[in-house]
């Protein structure tokens, strides 16, 4: 079985659909449609690695950095992104959703024009998909640098430069950030975690550590039914419940998680 035809159903994003969604969910319905992605994207999530496993992919470093020199380009040397979100963070994201992504990317269902010359059979196999995903999940970027002192003796300034470099912390983002927690911990928290971070095991993207632009854009290609969250329902859009402030409110509360 091979990964590039799988059809992965986890709770991500990504297909195009053309019909608007269904604005005014109560609470319920919410927190129903959660629990399904969670249980559907646990077990899809299984049926994803055994297909890595059929292939028997044995993951190589030195390839996975090899790789990640094209996409230092526009996302960094280390998967930090850039020009404020223009390109997003992609280090530390779990293995299986960035490769799904790129899946995604290699059969044109999640359109990025910016992704196109980079992502098909040719230049992006199975195994390359791989390599880079599970290279750029085992990167950790620092929010802050522990204390130095630049008189020491032993003060490395070379080190210190190097270890910058790791360094990525959001901007705070206007909107209230009380508001915004008790939104997020009601409505975002049970999968994308309690601080934001994301769940590896059921391969959720990490909110926090994102740039606020970024994730505004994406609101946007979500309403529009550029990108979807769940795949077993395409006819409705968990973001379609919240209003602009309220999600101002929320990203406000998530930049403030990597202080």
């Amino acid at each position: 079985m091979a990964c590039g035809v799988v059809q992965l159903k986890l709770p991500v994003h990504g297909t195009v659909n053309p019909n608007r969604a269904q604005r005014n969910f109560n609470t319920t319905d919410r927190l129903m449609k959660k629990r399904n992605l969670i249980n559907s994207g646990a077990l899809l999530l299984v049926l994803f690695h055994t297909c890595l496993q059929a292939e028997t992919f044995d993951y190589d470093p030195d390839t996975g950095e090899e790789i990640n020199e094209v996409c230092a380009g526009c996302h960094g040397e280390y998967g930090e992104g850039g020009k404020d979100g223009v390109y997003p963070r992609i280090a530390s994201m779990a293995t299986a959703f960035t490769a799904k992504q790129l899946h995604l990317f290699r059969e044109r269902k999640r359109p990025n024009m910016a992704m196109v010359e980079y992502v098909d059979d040719r230049q992006m196999p199975d195994a390359d998909i791989f390599h880079i995903s599970e290279y750029l999940s085992r990167i950790t970027l620092k929010t802050k640098l522990p204390p130095a002192n630049e008189n020491d003796p032993g003060f490395d300034a070379y080190a210190r430069l190097l270890e910058s470099k790791r360094l990525m912390q959001i901007p705070r983002a206007k909107g209230d950030i009380a508001k915004g927690k008790k939104l997020y911990r009601k409505e975002c928290g049970s999968c994308h975690g309690k601080e934001g971070w994301g769940d590896i095991k059921k391969a959720v993207p990490m909110l926090a550590g994102q740039y606020t632009n970024y994730l505004w854009r994406q609101v946007k290609k979500y309403r529009e039914k550029i990108r979807i969250h769940d795949e077993e329902d395409t006819e409705s859009e968990l973001l379609d419940d919240f209003s602009d402030g309220e999600l101002e409110d929320i990203f406000a509360y998530l930049s403030i998680l990597d202080d």
